[in-house]
């Protein structure tokens, strides 16, 4: 197991604050001090206000069109400025490694040359990734999994599929539900979805008129009397989730859901999920949805920052990432999604009394709350002790020992009077086997150069 030399650093742009202190939260690291800013002219501003000398940076900003927390609407072009300059600004401030983290990715959707001389911006984005000192791409879900051929450094592309099975293990009812793809071109992710959860799969063929306008749609496979969950990597306007789900009801669909990694919902999206036959939209949190939520009341969010969080450990002690793909990496049963009507929804109130079934605890962002209540799913790994941080076993300075000086000097004598001991042993053994080798001679004085255990920081030196 290799460690990066001189910690980790994770940074946070300005297009998704609140994933980032997640993720931070998470491995127990407060985030690094950074300020992103733009000048009257709009050019974005960077500067990382603590030394990265050494250590293994990863830099959070995602593809950010949806409003953050503040009502504010980032461009995704300022969004990828930013990333570059900081990245940049780590690379010659001595970085040891520097990682992208992008939950969303830059322009996946312009990845083939789909008509004459239309330009392959996701391969351009490869190369100023790569250009500005990128050293390793974390992502999630890519629009087209081949865009990881453009990078010449690692790209890990993480799922959401096992935080999609989870919810609608817990969710839906899966004796009658049916998994639907709205395209072709979604074919396998339902196919996989639907093969872990041994259901049936449908899937539409669609016709376009121009971008982001779906002409007709085709069915085939049956959905009648069941629940129908049209899986999908990004909502965008959702004209066609809108579309499908009204003719998922019209070929007999009891329920319509609709679970998607990226929620974009640009545009006239909201208007038409509310009025639309779809029940729920699921997305995750690779995009903020705070404003989404706020005015939708039919989309629900599924947190996946420990996802990235689990990551970003593997990474930084090299250890594999592969497990990833099948499995979340805690308990997640319950404590990392957002919960909207089941708190206040009296007829759940009723329905928990005639059962006489413990009512869920609340299903927000915190790891803490409610994981007692949920029996753990064969599909998740353990959850760590609340608050641990998983690199303070690797930082000098958190050593108690360094900490307590008498305490360091006992452990040290402790551990000379046992090598002493132990070589005492050896040197009896030798010398029964073999009477005739001379006795060695003990020598009780010190090394002439002592190892230091800790080097003192220099008084010139200067808090940044």
């Amino acid at each position: 197991m290799s460690v990066t030399g001189g910690g980790i650093k994770v940074f946070s742009g300005s297009s998704h604050p609140e994933l980032a202190g997640l993720i931070a939260k998470r491995l127990g690291q407060p985030l690094g001090k950074a300020t992103v800013t733009r000048n009257e002219s709009g050019e974005s501003i960077v500067r990382i206000a603590e030394s990265v000398r050494e250590h293994d940076c990863y830099i959070i900003n995602t593809s950010c069109v949806c409003p953050t927390p503040t009502g504010q609407a980032a461009s995704p072009n300022t969004s990828l400025m930013e990333l570059l300059i900081m990245i940049h600004a780590c690379k010659t401030a001595s970085a040891k490694r520097i990682t992208a983290v992008i939950p969303h990715f830059f322009y996946a959707r312009q990845d083939k040359k789909d008509k004459s001389r239309a330009p392959i911006t996701a391969k351009l984005i490869a190369n100023m990734l790569e250009n500005a000192g990128c050293d390793h791409v974390i992502t999630m879900d890519l629009h087209a999994s081949q865009i990881q051929g453009f990078f010449d450094v690692p790209v890990d592309n993480l799922y959401a599929e096992p935080a999609a099975l989870q919810y609608i293990r817990e969710m839906v009812d899966v004796n009658k539900a049916v998994i639907v793809s709205p395209d072709a071109g979604g074919a396998k992710r339902a196919t996989s979805l639907a093969d872990r959860l041994e259901l049936d799969f449908a899937l539409f063929h669609k016709e376009r008129k121009r971008a982001n306008e779906v002409s007709r749609m085709v069915l085939v496979g049956n959905v009648e009397g069941k629940t129908a969950i049209l899986v999908d990597d990004m909502a965008d306007t959702c004209g066609t989730l809108e579309l499908a789900a009204q003719q998922l009801v019209e070929y007999g669909a009891e329920r319509v859901l609709a679970i998607v990694t990226h929620g974009i919902l640009s545009g006239p999206a909201l208007e038409r999920i509310s009025k639309s036959r779809l029940e729920k939209l699921i997305v995750t949190n690779t995009l903020p949805q705070s404003q989404n939520r706020a005015r939708c009341s039919k989309i629900e969010e599924i947190d996946i920052s420990h996802v990235l969080a689990e990551t970003i450990r593997r990474s930084h002690y090299g250890e594999s990432v592969s497990v990833l793909f099948n499995q979340i990496p805690y308990d997640t049963a319950q404590p990392y999604r957002h919960e909207h009507h089941l708190l206040n929804d009296d007829n759940a109130e009723d329905s928990y009394a005639r059962t006489g079934v413990s009512r869920p605890a609340s299903r927000g962002m915190s790891p803490s709350q409610s994981r007692q209540k949920f029996p753990p799913s064969p599909y998740t790994l353990p959850d760590p002790p609340a608050a641990q941080n998983y690199f303070a076993d690797h930082n000098p300075a958190n050593s108690p020992s360094l900490a307590d000086p008498q305490h360091h000097q006992q452990q040290q004598q402790q551990q000379q009077q046992q090598q002493q001991q132990q070589q005492q042993q050896q040197q009896q053994q030798q010398l029964h086997l073999n009477p005739a080798m001379p006795k060695p001679i003990h020598s009780n004085s010190a090394e002439d150069t002592p190892k230091a255990e800790r080097y003192n920081p220099s008084p010139l030196r200067q808090n940044i």
